[in-house]
């Protein structure tokens, strides 16, 4: 499918073949009919990718400091490289957009043939197709198409922006309200307080735009110049109840405005994109009460309700982000909002580069409404041959296929891939199809795809990578067993022992496929040295310090659904490299966390193993540290031996008052580079399973015990772990 893309480092926009992304099982695939170019939001985007990087810095002072922070972190290297992934990785553009449905999920609210108009930044991009989950979206009420052209409806988000900060004044039938900035926001905005039975005046630099809010209902609107002794005439000398601040500005003149317009004790709401300074004379003096609307509704930048269709109670939220979307396209059915004079330019999609140029005035058309449209026979392929690279693949003998193309897969597994001589890279799996096209492009994959069933169905993949987030592992596993692919799987392996269970149904099915978890430590150049110094036939006592850095609740890892929380979904390394180090499975599983006080969850936590032979292990993994010092901090102790292991970067051995030092070369090697090596060696019959599959259950097993130990807290205390 045809979808407009924008390169981060030159800031040139494309219209890209990229596969259609899936449908998602709570919402629709909707073939476009036409998208709307937001001429705030989406200039501002290219015009910062525009910018050199000493221009980026200075726009962006927030991403300077974090790339600083890194390159102390890390060093010049990996943060150049860090830097230019990022930079290289295009972004989708739009945000607004109608449609109709051509495959509906399960849980979807809509059924094919429906049209929609869908919101949601990379959600409703400008492509041919879109995948909109079930919150995003609203249907267009019956007759729609016969009163209103579909296109119009491409407006809902803008419409959505504009009635969401309407309401937050809570104005009255009756009631003044000044509306500051005549671009599209406010236009829709004059409209909507026009229909909700308010007195409407409007301000702009623009004299075109002045006129055409008269036309489409103003009461009265005027010249910036103009507006203070027109509003004081307007409203009879008392100010206005609602002032809609619509205004994009570089100065904090909208809000100077505002509070002058406003009547004793007004509501102003900050809509558009300004200076915050605020004068506190003029605030103090009237007491007036200052808002920013936070674009379409309560719901917005909410992962359970965007993504998951968690609904918010109408009793207790009645407009929400979706109730907002349907209120907005029924005011346009009934005519009490109109766009149609709000459009200045049209273009097919195909032609997209040139709406880019009229919104960042590089044609210096004067521009409003700028829409997008969308072939009416669209295909949607989800598999895409890649463009041939530069250099001919090596030839290899093991199909290789990734599902997942995030930032892991391409910094990290994806070139330790390539350095192996005998891999040949078949197909790059991403949900939505931009990154897959993206990575298969730059790296040489035959083909990209939005589907696993694309590369499970190849013929020339003999393993699959899965990369991606973990309540997908277990059942990816198991599909890509049932296939006949051997199987490397990031951690975890699953989230709970029933899909362990089904693992193991699948894979004792196919005995022949080889299944790796990517525990990638026990790889590890000096953790390997590590092992060999302290195995002294004596047990060990192994403490494993681990700096993990806060993560917020609504970080995707965090929700037990999706990434099982911290213990399973990352604590797991740690008990399998203690496990790794011991030879043997532990007999006992205690973990104890601290109080989350409000900020965090289960993310502070001690575990301890004891083995059977003897040793014992404690796992210190927090989330309240200095997120700047080491992340990782291993000792281990044994017959007189004394093994320390620091961040994977630096090794000492201590034995008999003597010191040996060992150290990585450049950026610390945490053995992802060797795990691959062992895993492709092993699927070709070169060597012996990496890591055998009871290793790996052991593990498991190990990580669900500590987490019912952690959860039923000090009544727990001593949960065996399952032989």
């Amino acid at each position: 499918m045809k979808q407009v893309l924008q390169s981060l480092k030159t800031g040139a926009v494309d219209v890209a073949e990229v596969p259609a992304p899936a449908r998602p099982d709570n919402g629709v695939l909707v073939r476009a009919v036409a998208s709307l170019v937001s001429a705030g939001t989406e200039r501002m985007v290219v015009e910062f990718a525009e910018k050199n990087l000493w221009q980026k810095a200075r726009a962006r002072p927030d991403l300077a400091r974090q790339v600083l922070q890194r390159l102390r972190r890390e060093g010049l290297s990996a943060t150049f490289a860090t830097v230019s992934r990022n930079l290289a990785q295009p972004m989708p553009l739009g945000y607004s957009l109608v449609g109709e449905v051509i495959d509906a999920g399960p849980q979807a609210s809509a059924t094919v043939g429906d049209l929609v108009a869908c919101a949601g930044g990379a959600i409703a991009n400008h492509a041919e197709f879109v995948a909109v989950p079930e919150r995003l979206f609203a249907p267009l009420p019956a007759g729609f198409a016969d009163r209103v052209p579909v296109a119009h409806a491409a407006f809902v988000t803008i419409g959505a922006i504009a009635l969401h900060g309407f309401r937050l004044a809570q104005p009255q039938i009756g009631e003044r309200v000044a509306v500051i900035g005549l671009g599209l926001l406010g236009q829709l905005a004059v409209q909507i307080a026009r229909a909700a039975g308010c007195r409407v005046f409007g301000v702009d630099l623009d004299p075109a735009r002045v006129a055409l809010a008269l036309e489409l209902g103003a009461d009265h609107a005027v010249l910036r110049p103009d507006a203070e002794a027109a509003g004081l005439a307007f409203s009879a000398g008392q100010g206005f109840d609602v002032v809609l601040l619509a205004a994009d500005a570089k100065s904090n003149d909208p809000i100077e405005l505002g509070a002058a317009l406003a009547r004793d004790r007004a509501q102003i709401v900050a809509v558009g994109a300004f200076d915050l300074s605020l004068s506190r004379k003029a605030f103090f003096t009237k007491e007036l009460t200052f808002q920013v609307s936070r674009s379409y509704g309560p719901g917005r930048y909410d992962p359970s309700y965007e993504l998951h269709g968690a609904d918010y109670p109408i009793g207790y939220v009645r407009w929400t982000e979706e109730r907002n979307l349907e209120a907005f396209v029924h005011l346009l059915a009934s005519g009490a909002v109109k766009v149609e004079r709000l459009i200045s330019h049209r273009f097919d999609v195909a032609e997209a580069p040139r709406a880019y140029d009229v919104i960042t005035g590089k044609t210096g058309e004067p521009f409003l409404g700028v829409v997008l449209t969308y072939p009416a026979d669209a295909v949607p392929r989800t598999r895409i041959d890649c463009a041939p690279p530069r250099i001919a693949a090596r030839a290899g003998t093991a199909g290789v296929s990734l599902v997942g193309a995030g930032l892991f897969a391409t910094a990290t597994l994806l070139p330790a891939l390539r350095r192996l001589p005998d891999v040949a890279l078949r197909g790059v799996v991403s949900e939505k199809g931009v990154s897959a096209r993206t990575v298969g492009d730059a790296a040489g994959f035959a083909f990209c795809s939005s589907r696993i069933d694309d590369v499970l169905e190849d013929g020339a993949t003999d393993a699959v990578f899965l990369l991606t987030r973990h309540h997908l592992h277990a059942s990816q596993v198991v599909r890509a067993l049932e296939a006949g692919k051997h199987v490397f799987v990031e951690k975890p392996l699953c989230l709970t022992r029933a899909e362990l269970a089904a693992v193991a149904a699948a894979r004792t099915a196919r005995p022949d496929a080889l299944l790796m978890v990517g525990f990638n430590r026990r790889f590890a150049p000096l953790a390997v040295a590590l092992k060999g110094f302290v195995t002294t036939g004596e047990p060990l006592v192994i403490t494993y310090r681990v700096n993990a850095g806060y993560l917020p609740p609504e970080h995707w890892t965090q929700d037990l659904a999706q990434g099982g929380g911290r213990l399973l979904g990352e604590a797991c390394h740690f008990i399998d490299f203690a496990i790794w180090l011991a030879g043997e499975a532990p007999r006992e599983v205690i973990a104890r966390a601290m109080a989350d006080i409000g900020r965090y969850r289960q993310d502070n936590l001690v575990i301890t193993l004891t083995f059977p032979s003897g040793s014992v292990a404690s796992i210190v993994y927090v989330a309240n540290g200095d997120k700047h010092a080491g992340k990782e901090r291993v000792e281990v102790f044994s017959g007189g031996r004394i093994g320390v292991l620091d961040d994977f970067r630096r090794l000492e051995l201590h034995q008999n008052g003597r010191v040996r030092r060992e150290a990585a070369r450049g950026a610390a090697d945490k053995g992802h580079a060797a795990e691959c090596a062992a895993f492709v060696a092993a699927i070709q019959g070169r060597g012996p399973a990496p890591m055998p599959y009871d290793g790996i259950v052991a593990t498991m097993e190990a990580t669900f015990t500590a987490q019912e130990s952690l959860n039923a807290g000090p009544a727990g205390a001593g949960v065996d772990a399952p032989a």
